[in-house]
């Protein structure tokens, strides 16, 4: 790289001078020079060559002086490097310029030994500071792609710790939340482009809001599907326990979302969510140009079949037993053995359940009777019946007691 350096001094000898002192740099390429009278011509230099590397400034000149034209330089946005050159002794000056943001100063007469250690210092602090701004923009435009998928927090370490190797392709132990919205299709059809625009945005905004509260990834989002991951790409050792209060607050989110546009006259569907934990292939899958930090493997499929699993249970959240396992005192009721699409064997599942739900009376005559189920007992329609019977709102307790009337039996069945 030709470093490009500004002389601005009044003397009529000093370009040839300088020119000869450094003709070995300039026919090699290390340094190039152009040449000014006075702090104004040289205020117009810089605007045609505005990649100037450093300025070598007199101080005593006509129309502007060193010191205004170093002001000048230093209220710029493109702050130029400046080396002050003043009279031998003038010490009231070289304070003045130091003080106003000069670089380095040189006395007269100029010792040219000492002029090109001075230039090849200041140059190396040009490109430092140079590799300083560069780093710094890719680190801005790291956190504007990673805050699309993580959390603020998440975001900036990657960006800036250089953690970002983390973005590989590799298997790591993740906990992942689906959500989709039912009904949706319809909504699509009927909504005009405006409502639906302004519904998606507020539901997917907000949504994600929720997840980075809880300092998840959101991996995807397709329409009005959204795909969470924790312990990735940072460790996150609770990770089950984030997602299911994830997943509850997702919960309480949409909710309150669906009453607020139903006040509008917009029927929007409950958001359903599947969660799961497990092995995934984690990492960018976008290649070289395209960033798409995502997951793939069982345990994401798995998460998205709990998620349609809701369908049929009457639930908004099912969750693995991979997840309730992993959660220290977890509060929530067996769902079943589900045998789910594409899989043979069977995966225990429960419903999570808020923590005053989960102590009341109705939690406790739902285990009883879920434990009948699972025995085999006959007593375990009478005992679902009678539930149902105190709470018919409960769809879950609804679902047990309509398959018992259908002659099904146990706790494992096959949903497709």
């Amino acid at each position: 790289m030709t470093a490009t350096i500004l002389v601005v001094d009044d003397e009529p000898d000093l370009e040839a001078l300088v020119l000869q002192k450094f003709r070995k740099q300039i026919r090699d390429g290390v340094v190039s020079f152009i040449f000014a009278h006075d702090g104004l011509e040289a205020l117009q230099s810089i605007e045609q060559h505005p990649a100037v590397d450093m300025v070598l400034s007199d101080i005593n000149m006509p129309r502007m002086d060193g010191l205004s034209l170093l002001q000048k330089l230093q209220e710029a946005e493109d702050k130029k490097s400046t080396v002050i050159v003043s009279a031998y002794g003038d010490m009231s000056n070289i304070r003045t310029a130091m003080n106003r943001g000069a670089f380095d100063f040189l006395t007269k007469p100029i010792d040219f030994g000492d002029l090109e250690l001075t230039i090849d210092k200041t140059i190396r602090h040009v490109e430092m500071m140079r590799e300083a701004r560069r780093r710094q923009a890719e680190a801005e435009r790291a956190h504007a792609s990673l805050s699309r998928y993580f959390s603020p927090q998440i975001a900036s370490r990657l960006a800036c710790d250089g953690e970002a190797d983390g973005m590989a392709v590799h298997w790591r132990e993740i906990a992942t939340i689906f959500t989709d919205i039912t009904s949706f299709t319809t909504l699509v059809e009927s909504a005009t482009p405006e409502v639906l625009g302004s519904l998606l945005n507020e539901y997917v905004g907000g949504m994600t809001d929720v997840v980075f509260a809880h300092e998840g990834t959101v991996a995807k989002i397709i329409g009005d599907a959204i795909q969470v991951l924790f312990n990735a790409p940072g460790d996150q050792p609770d990770y089950a326990a984030r997602a299911v209060a994830c997943a509850h607050d997702l919960d309480i989110w949409a909710e309150q979302f669906r009453e607020r546009w139903k006040a509008r006259d917009v029927s929007f569907g409950a958001t359903r969510i599947g969660v799961h934990a497990g092995p995934a292939l984690v990492g960018n899958f976008g290649g070289s140009r395209f960033f798409d930090y995502t997951a793939y493997g069982d345990t994401i499929n798995t998460a998205a079949r709990l998620e349609a699993a809701n369908k049929h249970l009457g639930t908004r959240i099912c969750v693995s037993a991979a997840i309730a396992n992993g959660v220290e005192r977890f509060q929530g009721r067996p769902v079943g053995d589900l045998v789910l699409r594409g899989r043979s064997e069977p995966l225990r599942a429960f419903e999570p359940l808020p923590s005053e739900r989960f102590k009341g009376a109705a939690t406790t005559q739902y285990s009883e009777a879920f434990a009948k189920l699972e025995a085999g007992d006959a007593a375990a329609m009478p005992a679902f019946a009678a539930l149902v019977g105190l709470h018919a709102d409960d769809a879950l307790a609804g679902f047990h007691l309509r398959r018992l009337l259908n002659g099904a039996k146990g706790v494992s069945m096959k949903l497709e």
